[in-house]
C-alpha cells in the first residue's frame, strides 16, 4: 500500500507508541516529540468497519430541500466539487468562511450550528472531551476506504468516531529569490534586521508562538514557562520587521508577487498558487525543522443535517473529487485513490509531497493541556500588546 509518509517516521512512530503508554508529556524533549508526528499520521492499523465483508446498506434518500452549512477556510475547497455535490443530491451548500482556526472553535462552542467544520488535529481533543463533535457513522462513509491506513486510527480520535482526515502539509518560509541579498535557511532569517518591514505573517498564535519555540531550538510543543517567555521576547523582536496579513486573505503569495514584502511563513500552496504569476517565490523547509499541520472533515454535535454531512464528507472522499481537491489547492491530503488523479506535476512535487530527507526535525502541533493554553494566550496577549522592539544589531539574528 501507498504510504503518504517516509519510513523512518513509521520506525519513530514505534517509539512515540511506547513512550506515550509510559506517561510521557508534551514538554519533553525535541528528539522524543518527533514520534508525535507519527502518532498523528503513521499508524498501520486499519479501522475494522472498512474491510468488512458485506458492504452496509445504503442509507435511506435525503430530502433534497436541505441546505448544508459547510464551514472551513477561505478557497478551501474547489467550487466546482461543491457544485457536483449539489447536482447529483439537490443539496445546497452554504459555505461559510473562518480567518483562523480559533475562531472556527470559538464559534462551534457558542452553538453556532454548522454542518461539516474543517479543524485541525491539535484542536480535537479537547472538543472531544467536551463532547461537541458528533460520532460518525463509517457505515454511511463507502469511501472511507480510500484514506490511506497510514491516516486511520489516530491518537486523538481511535477509531476515527468523530473525524475524517482531509488534507496534510508543510509550515515553512516563503521569499522573493530576486529581492534577497543572501539566501533563505532558517526560521532565523525572519528577524534579520535588513528585511524591516518586509516579513509577512498571520497574526495567528499557532504557528506564530511555535516558529519562535523552533527559532529557539525547543520543542514547537513546549509548555516550560521559562521558554515560553523566551519566546515571547523573540516575537516583540520580530515586530519591526512585520506587516501583518489580513486574516481573510486566502494566500500571501500576491503580498509576495506585489514586492511589498520579501519574506513570509506560509505553505506550499502559497509558492505554487503564486508562482504562475512570479517565478522568483521560492518556498523553504527551515534547517531547524519544518512544522507539520494536517486537519480533519468534522460534524458538530449540533448539527441539523447530519446525514448530509456525512453524505457530503463521503462525495468528499470519491477518488475523483480528492484529486480535484489536491489539484487546486496543492495540499497533499489523505486519500490514497486520489493518488490516480493528481496531476503528475503535483503529485511528484516534493513540496506537496515532501521526501525523507525534507522532514528531518519535523513536528506536528499537539493540543496543549489547559494549563498550557492559559500560557499560550497569555503569552500571545502580551505579544499584541507590545511596542516593537528593535533588535541589537550586533546580536546574530
Amino acid at each position: 500500500m501507498f504510504s503518504l509518509c517516509p519510513n523512518r517516521l513509521r520506525r519513530l512512530f514505534q517509539i512515540q507508541t511506547r513512550a506515550t503508554a509510559t506517561g510521557s508529556t508534551q514538554a519533553q524533549r525535541p528528539h522524543r516529540l518527533l514520534g508525535y508526528l507519527c502518532l498523528l499520521f503513521l499508524s498501520t492499523n486499519l479501522y475494522t468497519a472498512c474491510s468488512q465483508s458485506k458492504p452496509p446498506p445504503p442509507p435511506p434518500p435525503l430530502p433534497t430541500d436541505q441546505t448544508l452549512v459547510f464551514y472551513d477556510w477561505p478557497d478551501y475547497m474547489p467550487q466546482a466539487v461543491m457544485d457536483a455535490f449539489t447536482a447529483e443530491y439537490g443539496i445546497k451548500i452554504d459555505h461559510q468562511v473562518y480567518g483562523s482556526q480559533k475562531e472556527a472553535v470559538d464559534n462551534i462552542r457558542a452553538n453556532k450550528v454548522y454542518d461539516v467544520v474543517v479543524i485541525d488535529n491539535d484542536l480535537i481533543p479537547p472538543l472531544l472531551t467536551d463532547h461537541i463533535l458528533a460520532e460518525i457513522d463509517l457505515s454511511h462513509l463507502s469511501n472511507f476506504k480510500n484514506i490511506s491506513a497510514n491516516f486511520r486510527d489516530l491518537a486523538y480520535d481511535p477509531g476515527n468516531k468523530h473525524t475524517v482526515p482531509f488534507n496534510w502539509g508543510t509550515t515553512g518560509l516563503l521569499a522573493r529569490s530576486d529581492l534577497l541579498t543572501t539566501p533563505i535557511t532558517r526560521w532565523a532569517d525572519l528577524w534579520d534586521p535588513q528585511y524591516a518591514g518586509k516579513v509577512a505573517i498571520w497574526a495567528l498564535q499557532r504557528p506564530l508562538i511555535p516558529i519562535a519555540l523552533k527559532r529557539l531550538g525547543y520543542s514547537v510543543n513546549s509548555e516550560n514557562p521559562l521558554e515560553l517567555e523566551k519566546a515571547l521576547q523573540v516575537l516583540i523582536e520580530l515586530k519591526p520587521n512585520v506587516r501583518f496579513v489580513d486574516l481573510d486573505q486566502g494566500s500571501v503569495g500576491p503580498t509576495l508577487v506585489s514586492g511589498k514584502v520579501i519574506l513570509a511563513y506560509g505553505w506550499a500552496y502559497d509558492a505554487l498558487t503564486s508562482q504562475h504569476d512570479n517565478q522568483h517565490i521560492e518556498y523553504i523547509l527551515p534547517s531547524e525543522g519544518t512544522i507539520l499541520w494536517g486537519d480533519n472533515l468534522v460534524i458538530p454535535a449540533n448539527s441539523l443535517h447530519k446525514e448530509a454531512a456525512e453524505l457530503f464528507i463521503n462525495f468528499i472522499l470519491q477518488p475523483e473529487n480528492g484529486g480535484k481537491i489536491v489539484n487546486e489547492l496543492y495540499y497533499a491530503n489523505a486519500n490514497e485513490a486520489a493518488r490516480a488523479f493528481i496531476k503528475p506535476e503535483i503529485l511528484n512535487n516534493p513540496l506537496v509531497f515532501p521526501p525523507d530527507a525534507d522532514l528531518k526535525n519535523a513536528e506536528i502541533m499537539m493540543a496543549p493541556s489547559p494549563a498550557g493554553q492559559k500560557l499560550y494566550d497569555e503569552i500571545w496577549k502580551r505579544f499584541l500588546a507590545a511596542t516593537p522592539v528593535i533588535p541589537d544589531p550586533q546580536q546574530n539574528p
